[in-house]
């Protein structure tokens, strides 16, 4: 059976994260996207529009010195334009590391990504690791 296009979407956005082709991840949004990270921490909040959002991922691999990754364990979709997806995370900050487990809330609208709701399995966690 094939895998629904919303799926497919979202996996080569994962895909193009962990190359680091920022471009392509890009092409993926619409100019309004917003991720939101949950949090209280330097990168909670909501970053608003593909630059900001393109921001945000920059930042997570120079916090790193380019050591976060994911690591995709599944996607799921509704088919009415939701996907989860859910991930892995782990990377090195100074004397800290950090490997937990995310979600991932996506709406698709017209074949592009324009909102983002990441959750994690421990909040205190990443907030300790990105301050």
């Amino acid at each position: 059976m094939a895998e629904h296009p919303d799926c497919a979407l979202v996996r080569r956005g994962y895909e193009a994260f962990g190359k680091g082709d920022m471009e392509t991840l890009g092409s993926l949004m619409t100019a309004d996207v917003i991720h939101h990270v949950p949090g209280s921490n330097p990168l909670s909040g909501h970053h608003k529009g593909r630059a900001d959002v393109m921001d945000l991922y920059r930042r997570l691999g120079e916090e790193t010195g380019g050591t976060f990754q994911v690591h995709l364990e599944s996607v799921l979709a509704d088919g009415r334009g939701h996907v989860m997806s859910f991930h892995t995370a782990r990377g090195d900050r100074g004397d800290r590391g950090i490997e937990i487990h995310q979600g991932v809330f996506f709406t698709i609208v017209g074949g592009k990504i324009t909102d983002i709701d990441q959750c994690t399995a421990d909040i205190d966690e990443e907030d300790t690791f990105w301050a």
